[in-house]
């Protein structure tokens, strides 16, 4: 089943290791495949990561995005343990993040930790 994308103008997106960016007009278009898939307001960057739970999201997105759990595997769980000894109360969704990961349901996941990132949000308030 293809993935229907809408882009806003001049909205990025990343299909599988390239990043389009769209033109100054709206575009629809359907995506058939299995690439790793992140829209702009999805992706976080090494600069935006400015919190535990982005860095986490951060980790987990380098997963999804390289297809290559191991290898982000330890900094994953160093990030885990530092979240959870600042905020025990995470942890239901955070063993949720990763039980999604182990399945191999990585995009699942980035959406677990944005609730997190969320949440995170309101306690800094």
């Amino acid at each position: 089943m293809a993935l229907k994308v809408e882009l806003k103008p001049f909205e990025r997106i990343i299909i599988g290791e390239s990043v389009i960016t769209n033109s100054e007009t709206r575009a629809h278009f359907l995506i058939d495949g299995a690439a790793p898939i992140l829209r702009e307001k999805d992706i976080l960057t090494a600069e935006t990561a400015n919190s535990p739970v982005k860095r986490l999201y951060l980790c987990a997105q380098m997963m999804y995005l390289e297809k290559d759990i191991p290898k982000y595997q330890e900094l994953y769980m160093g990030f885990v343990k530092d979240l959870l000894e600042a905020v025990p109360s995470f942890r239901p969704q955070i063993e949720d993040a990763s039980k999604l990961i182990l399945s191999g349901q990585l995009y699942n996941s980035l959406k677990e930790i944005r609730k997190l990132i969320k949440l995170e949000e309101e306690l800094l308030r």
